[in-house]
């Protein structure tokens, strides 16, 4: 007779945690009407959705940790949501508006445009799974090995959002998109360090001068969108290339 009441427990083990797998499938809805917008040339309405993904998948893991609501169920489908959003979705929407062009000077170019933008992808996913396994590691806790996906994403839409709020056909700027395109995916697999910022705890006191960075930070934002989140997420996909130079040579100096 134990036996049906070990079963029932089981199953309920096996139920999800509600509220933060809520904001992971606004994650994915999020990225799932980017592509409908970027298949109907609305690029701007696109690249903004992208940044809402960003806003949920950030809340997902902070509501998870709070509540301690961290599921192996969560964990794997906040992946795929990421990889739709910050990997399919923002991969598409730099071929819709831009890569695609490269089409027009021959076909053997053109397919540098889709296979571009297929690289992103393929790196957004092995970035992901790369950091699914490493979660557990010691250096992860510290730091991003690797350019975080939804930050490539920030870079790579946000040049997008940029030059669609500022009118700017996409064939113009297709040298610098498919850079970005290609480069984002790069650091994405890369072993470069970023700062995870993983440090930073809500609950913690903090000075007062840190809200009032926030606040500046909404500010600006508010003022440009685009163009703030884009240099944004520049300056920080740089900073990692740029520590691992400064890291460099303070160790060849060590030796010298």
């Amino acid at each position: 007779m134990s036996e049906p009441d070990s079963e029932s427990g089981s199953r309920r083990k096996r139920g999800i945690y509600l509220l933060p797998n809520l904001f992971t499938t606004g994650t994915l809805f999020a990225g799932f009407y980017s592509i409908i917008a970027a298949t109907q040339d609305r690029f701007a309405a696109a690249g903004l959705a992208i940044f809402v993904a960003m806003l949920t998948d950030m809340l997902d893991g902070r509501v998870a940790r709070l509540t301690n609501a961290e599921s192996d169920f969560g964990i794997q489908y906040d992946s795929l949501a990421d990889l739709v959003a910050f990997g399919l979705a923002s991969g598409l929407l730099a071929y819709m508006y831009s890569l695609h062009t490269l089409a027009a000077y021959s076909d053997t170019i053109g397919k540098l445009g889709w296979l571009a933008a297929f690289f992103y992808t393929a790196a957004a996913a092995l970035r992901l799974a790369r950091f699914n396994i490493t979660r557990g590691d010691p250096v992860e806790k510290t730091v991003f090995l690797g350019l975080p996906s939804p930050a490539a994403a920030g870079l790579l839409v946000g040049f997008v959002w940029v030059g669609a709020d500022f009118g700017i056909s996409g064939g113009t700027l297709v040298i610098p998109v498919f850079l970005l395109t290609v480069g984002a995916g790069v650091l994405m697999v890369s072993n470069v360090s970023y700062n995870s910022f993983k440090d930073f705890n809500i609950r913690d006191r903090v000075p007062f001068r840190y809200i009032l960075f926030i606040v500046i930070a909404f500010v600006l934002i508010m003022l440009d969108p685009p163009r703030i989140l884009f240099l944004g997420f520049l300056a920080y996909a740089v900073s990692g290339p740029i520590m691992a130079l400064r890291r460099r040579r303070r160790s060849r100096s060590g030796y010298s």
